[in-house]
């Protein structure tokens, strides 16, 4: 077994500003030709994350899966999949990224498995296999329980529940699965399901990784009652007090390694109060901040999500983290150049028109301003090339199961999972093989070739503020002040840095006595131009 070596300095609160790549494993780089991306592919460009200024990198879901929903679907969590690579090969990888000083995060999902899981397919076997108390199966409801368990609907779309067909071709039990139907519920009640994952994640740790990334944090333990109807004040699935009992024993897993080991969970609660209970001292290091990534292009409504974030964090001591997207969002290139720049899963449709412009002038004002606020910042692959969300992929190249599952009216996350473009002049753009989702037209000019040559690139962009946030003291240690501003700025300085957004038309002038140490545009002489932030030397 390859572990990680020496490159890594321990620290004992490394997460709390750390810089994280999110690598989506299958549209990073193909390093074999098959048009999926790959380990190899990755292992290829660590070069290209080192000189970006990273610390650490989470990858989505390597191992063995049907893909059912890009690999949130685990058949195995001991086997990497085939069309990425293996095991050996991710301890090479993961030793490979230590030794330039980047550690590595990697994706469970404690609420579900798939369907070709060991464990669920003895259970669809034989009705009165041991392995049925592993999930949710229960008869329907009805004369002849022709009728679900209960009215509760997936979080993709349509009812939560499947039935089954026993082995003699009868109408069966129905299973619990709050995504895809290929994506069964775990019974968190069973000691069974508890004692697996720990063995997973020492698995994992024993084999240097630095961190897990908990997928749906908020979901696996359920009301064993199984209410028909969902109780806003008593949810039945979501955010119940017995899921703080899971990240607890996670937490005391964590805690048992020389060099600490850290959790960061996907918590969408709207809940402050409820959100900041995951990260108490005996629970996760860190959650996700949907809050700030999903709020519109506007200085009150930023301003208001930081400074409720900021609040929240600082109730328990904890530390924030700030993304502008990730592999479920549309990116925000495109977010940010449409009249309404939220972003909601509900409000996604195709066909929404974009100044692709605009979206990228405030991507990167916007990078800018997440890179300034105290905590760590998570940047999704692509987003320092500043990609565009792909809206016009044709219909039968979607993978996604939310496009079938909404009735064709969302148009899924695809067009988020591009692969990415690394050299203009080779075909694929550099990508590898004929890429498993198609790139379009044009995307060869965002590769990482042209914008490496390119000073005024936004990936020239990233690079830069991301050394300058390394080098700069006051960007690890001083607290966030805010400074008077209009109601189209925000202004804040961390020690002697301060950081300034101009979200309106007009722009607006600088400090009389200042150094410039970045921008995201060109200045306008003395003055920050609209939809624009720069960070200022006081």
């Amino acid at each position: 077994m390859v572990v990680a070596g020496d490159g890594i300095a321990p620290h004992e609160a490394w997460w709390r500003d750390a810089v994280v790549y999110e690598i989506y494993v299958r549209s990073f780089a193909d390093g074999d030709g098959d048009g999926t991306g790959d380990l190899a592919g990755v292992r290829s460009r660590l070069d290209y994350l080192s000189d970006l200024g990273v610390d650490a990198l989470w990858f989505t879901p390597w191992y063995l899966s049907p893909l059912a929903d890009g690999g949130y679907d685990v058949q195995d969590y001991r086997v990497i999949d085939p069309a990425f690579g293996d095991l050996v090969e991710a301890e090479v990888l993961i030793a490979e990224a230590a030794e330039r000083g980047i550690r590595t995060i990697v994706d469970i999902v404690p609420n579900h498995v798939s369907s070709e899981h060991p464990w669920f397919r003895a259970a669809l076997a034989d009705p009165s296999a041991p392995e049925r108390a592993l999930f949710w199966f229960r008869p329907g409801r009805g004369e002849n329980g022709d009728l679900p368990p209960t009215e509760w609907t997936s979080s993709f779309g349509g009812p939560a529940w499947t039935r089954t067909t026993d082995p003699d071709g009868s109408p069966g039990q129905w299973y619990l699965h709050l995504f895809a139907p290929e994506q069964p519920d775990l019974d968190w009640s069973n000691p069974a399901v508890r004692h697996e994952h720990a063995d997973v994640l020492r698995f994992w740790f024993d084999r240097g990784v630095a961190g897990i990334r908990v997928d749906s944090a908020a979901f696996p333990a359920k009301d064993p009652a199984l209410p028909v109807t969902i109780d806003a004040d008593a949810h039945p699935h979501l955010d119940r007090d017995e899921v703080h009992e899971i990240y607890r024993e996670w937490r005391t897993i964590a805690d048992e390694y020389s060099l600490p080991r850290m959790l960061v969970g996907e918590v969408w609660l709207a809940d402050d109060e409820r959100f900041v209970r995951y990260l108490r001292d005996d629970e996760m290091h860190g959650a996700f901040n949907f809050e700030f990534m999903v709020t519109p292009w506007d200085a009150d409504a930023l301003r208001s999500a930081i400074q409720r974030t900021l609040a929240a964090h600082e109730s328990i001591s904890a530390s924030p983290t700030w993304a502008l997207g990730n592999h479920d969002v549309t990116r925000a290139a495109t977010r940010y150049g449409r009249a309404d720049s939220s972003f909601s899963f509900d409000a996604k449709r195709f066909g929404t028109e974009t100044d692709a412009a605009l979206g990228l002038r405030r991507a990167r004002a916007a990078a800018l301003l997440a890179a300034a606020l105290p905590g760590s910042l998570y940047i999704y692959q692509g987003d320092e090339l500043g990609l565009p969300e792909v809206e016009d992929l044709p219909l039968h190249a979607l993978r996604d199961p939310m496009h079938e599952r909404s009735g064709g009216v969302d148009p899924g996350r695809d067009g988020c999972r591009i692969p990415l473009p690394w050299t203009a002049s080779d075909p694929a753009s550099g990508f590898g093989g004929d890429p498993w989702l198609p790139q379009p037209d044009g995307w060869s000019e965002l590769a990482v070739d042209r914008q490496l040559a390119d000073p005024l690139s936004t990936l020239a962009l990233y690079r830069s503020l991301l050394r300058i946030r390394r080098d700069e003291a006051a960007l690890h240690d001083a607290p966030l002040e805010w400074m008077p501003s209009d109601a189209h700025t925000i202004a804040f300085r961390r020690g002697d840095l301060l950081c300034l957004t101009n979200f309106g038309s007009e722009s607006v002038a600088l400090p009389l006595h200042h150094r410039l140490l970045i921008s995201s545009a060109p200045l306008d002489g003395e003055r920050l131009p609209g939809d624009c932030a720069a960070w200022l030397r006081l």
